[in-house]
């Protein structure tokens, strides 16, 4: 077990963190790194930077329904998140680690975070229940241990995203996505900013409740790779079941989308304005 722990923990050491940005939109690796600029305040507590993450896209279509695809569902959520973030807080520098259709590997998500010394880290998703269509709600999830086998299963499915990029045994030191035993050590992982992320996650889940009157099934922990290397407060959001039709309905419509994303931005303003009030 210890042959399989040490290089596991090798990859915990935090990016080089980069210049800040100066222009809108910066190209590494083949890859779009895409953000809005503004005047940053130096006042302490403040929330400067937000990093806002479509899970999957390109070649990596996610889960799916009957006709929508979770990548077109996800990247059409985060936009307008971020539309409403530059909307009614200019100052405050939205990026997005992709902006188009196209893929982006697990682990340079979060190390554009750590680039960008970003204060937040939400990545968005769409659910999946193989065994009945009949399952629904939201659940946001921060790095964490697995309380149960379906948190275990939704980790090992989003983490399999890994199996599509090159030399991804060397990337992830061996980490195998199929393994419950190395997802369940990735787990283990100690986050340092695992209470201001799961403070996050509540608003987010009372949000939806409050906001959308969605079915939430609460906050979570798993081991996700998305999260692990993020050097701030990480969330992982499932906004519903493609695998539910009235639930792929509601995701794919102009009026479901807007109510989600309007519920995750309203979570974003109380968590804005507590950090910034020094909670």
């Amino acid at each position: 077990m210890f042959l399989f722990v040490l290089p596991l923990l090798a990859l915990t050491s935090p990016d080089v963190l980069s210049p800040e940005l100066t222009q809108d939109t910066v190209r590494r690796a083949g890859m779009q790194e895409t953000e809005t600029t503004s005047e940053v305040s130096d006042a302490p507590n403040q929330l400067h930077t937000v990093v806002l993450d479509a899970g999957h896209g390109g070649k990596d279509p996610g889960t799916h329904g009957h006709y929508a695809k979770e990548k077109t569902i996800n990247l059409e959520l985060i936009l307008q998140l971020g539309r409403k973030i530059k909307s009614m807080h200019p100052n405050i520098r939205v990026i997005y680690t992709r902006s188009s259709d196209h893929f982006v590997d697990l682990y340079e998500r979060g190390a554009i975070a750590n680039r960008n010394r970003a204060d937040l880290f939400i990545s968005i998703h769409c659910n999946a229940s193989p065994s009945s269509s009949q399952v629904n709600g939201t659940e946001t999830y921060t790095l964490g241990l697995h309380k149960t086998q379906r948190n275990l299963d939704v980790a090992r499915r989003e983490n399999a995203v890994i199996l599509q990029e090159k030399n991804y045994q060397q990337t992830y030191k061996g980490f195998d996505p199929n393994s419950p035993l190395a997802t369940i050590m990735l787990a283990n992982y100690q986050h340092a900013f695992m209470g201001s992320s799961i403070n996050f996650a509540e608003k987010i889940e009372r949000s939806f409740r409050r906001n959308a009157e969605r079915k939430s099934n609460g906050v979570k922990q798993a081991g996700f790779i998305v999260l692990w290397k993020a050097t701030m407060p990480s969330v992982l959001i499932e906004t519903g079941y493609l695998t539910n039709p009235a639930e792929e309905n509601y995701l794919r419509s102009d009026e479901g989308q807007e109510e989600i994303s309007t519920a995750i931005y309203k979570a974003f303003v109380l968590y804005k304005q507590e950090i910034e009030a020094g909670g």
